[in-house]
């Protein structure tokens, strides 16, 4: 079941990673300014946002299967509007109801996987799903950048929507529910406050904030390095994959047994250190050997932070509120991806520094996270 499960959270990913070479050229060619394709690429995690939290607590009241099968037909359903943009507006809508759909995806797949996953081995469970993840980043751009230049850009939504309409089915089939509650109360804010103090979760989701900023400004800001290379969508797509390879090496190897050995904080802060350093290269030239190498250590602190992260959740919740502490969690990632790429196009165009902003993000929230270790250990 959980192997299953392992497949789900490649799909989900992939329908973020499959995008990031072309969302951006997408809307420029629909005739979007920069800032607004910056909006574009941010509304999703904008409204994503918002599905986390809602879907958080729906995943605790009506359990894990129901509300991934639900979140998975209506992303298939609104995949197939994309196609129909004749404009950046019309994009922004598409984009606008995709983040509220797939919002509750993620937090369901991984509130079932902490359901299942023993403590002892939970670093490497995670790990597992860090390894899904990097499939989806290694295959998701590469995909994506080849149908875009042999085919078309509307081709490679109908490919996701297809992948979509296959895993709902066979999460409706074949995935077993791993906990229901016996309330039936409504949303209540107040619920979520408890978790929203713990200081563990507060510093895994500060970490994932950080993260996605740095994920929100590559899927803005990368494309437009490969412009000035000269270089077409496929060596966006290699680039973002590279990250995605480096981050497997780690998930996949005996290098794995970092997340049991290491304190999980620790691990936070390197990986967030490495990130800097890659959007500080990112910053200085835009040839394909540096963006590469950046790409590398990119992986490096992608491979370092996400099973650590998601590990501190898992030990910080129970059953009965892991669904929402996965919510709040993951809406700090929308909120990470919605900072990101918004502040991206708004340096690209003020500045024309997109990386450096989030370099900067990378550095500062490592130090916080520190802070909050040392007071956390006191």
């Amino acid at each position: 079941m959980s192997r299953l499960m392992y497949i789900i959270i490649v799909i989900a990913f992939l329908d973020t990673f499959i995008q990031l070479p072309i969302i951006t050229p997408y809307s420029l060619s629909l005739g979007a300014s920069y800032t607004l394709s910056g909006a574009i690429v941010a509304v999703y995690s904008f409204t994503n946002m918002i599905g986390n939290i809602l879907g958080g607590h729906w995943i605790d009241r009506f359990g894990r299967k129901k509300m991934l099968f639900t979140g998975m037909v209506a992303v298939f359903i609104i995949l197939l509007f994309y196609p129909l943009a004749n404009n950046g507006w019309q994009l922004f809508v598409a984009r606008f109801l995709h983040g509220l759909a797939g919002g509750i995806l993620i937090p369901a797949a991984f509130a079932y996987i902490s359901d299942q996953s023993v403590g002892a081995t939970r670093g490497k469970t995670m790990a597992y799903t860090g390894a899904s993840i990097g499939i989806a980043a290694i295959v998701g751009p590469a995909i994506g950048g080849i149908l875009a230049a042999r085919a078309s850009i509307e081709s490679v939504f109908l490919f996701v929507a297809a992948l979509f309409f296959i895993s709902s089915i066979i999460v409706y089939i074949f995935i077993k529910e791993t906990f229901v509650s016996t309330e039936r109360g409504k949303f209540n804010f107040r619920e979520f406050l408890p978790l929203v103090k713990h200081p563990l979760i507060l510093l895994a989701s500060f970490a994932a904030f950080a993260l996605m900023v740095s994920n929100g400004t590559l899927a803005f800001a990368l494309p437009l390095n490969v412009e000035v290379m000269d270089r077409s969508t496929e060596t966006t797509g290699m680039l973002l994959s590279t990250f995605g390879i480096m981050a497997l090496i780690i998930f996949l190897t005996p290098l794995n047994g970092i997340y049991d050995r290491f304190k999980a904080n620790h691990l936070i802060i390197a990986g967030l250190s490495f990130i800097g350093i890659g959007m500080i290269i990112l910053s200085l030239k835009a040839s394909f050997i540096s963006n590469f190498i950046a790409m590398v250590i990119y992986g490096t602190g992608f491979a370092f932070i996400f099973p650590s992260m998601n590990k501190i959740i898992a030990e910080a919740s129970s059953k009965v509120d892991r669904g929402k502490a996965y919510g709040i969690f993951y809406a700090f990632f929308s909120l990470g991806v919605v900072a990101g790429s918004s502040f991206a196009g708004l340096f690209a165009d003020i500045l024309g520094l997109p990386f450096l902003m989030s370099a900067v993000v990378m550095f500062s929230t490592a130090f916080l996270i520190f802070v909050i270790s040392k007071k956390a250990s006191n």
